[in-house]
């Protein structure tokens, strides 16, 4: 009987969806609606990041051809605090990886 009650216990247990993990057809549907939705919005913040490096350049280049300085660094610190206000400490990070996308590192 130990057997067959194993065997019942297995074949009763919910399946998995590998792909997302999820042990019902409803969750497992809610999760890759879910990360197509991030797909998309991930496609949308490279643009973004994109656009900004590109907007970026234009200042640089502009500030460099006046004769400034390639960096403006009360500016960056602006940035950076507000990441930091808005997102916390890790938004910090994020705003320092986007500075350096944006002008390379100094």
């Amino acid at each position: 009987m130990t057997n067959n009650t194993a065997q019942t216990t297995m074949s009763t247990a919910p399946a998995t969806a590998p792909d997302t993990g999820a042990h019902t057809p409803e969750a497992a549907d809610t999760i890759r609606d879910a990360r197509s939705r991030i797909d998309d919005l991930d496609g949308r913040i490279i643009g973004l990041v994109q656009e900004r490096m590109a907007v970026s350049a234009v200042i640089q280049r502009e500030r460099i051809a006046s004769g400034g300085r390639r960096v403006n660094l009360s500016r960056e610190m602006e940035i950076l605090a507000h990441y930091r206000n808005q997102l916390g400490r890790p938004g910090t990070a994020l705003a320092m990886t986007l500075l350096e996308l944006s002008r390379g590192r100094v």
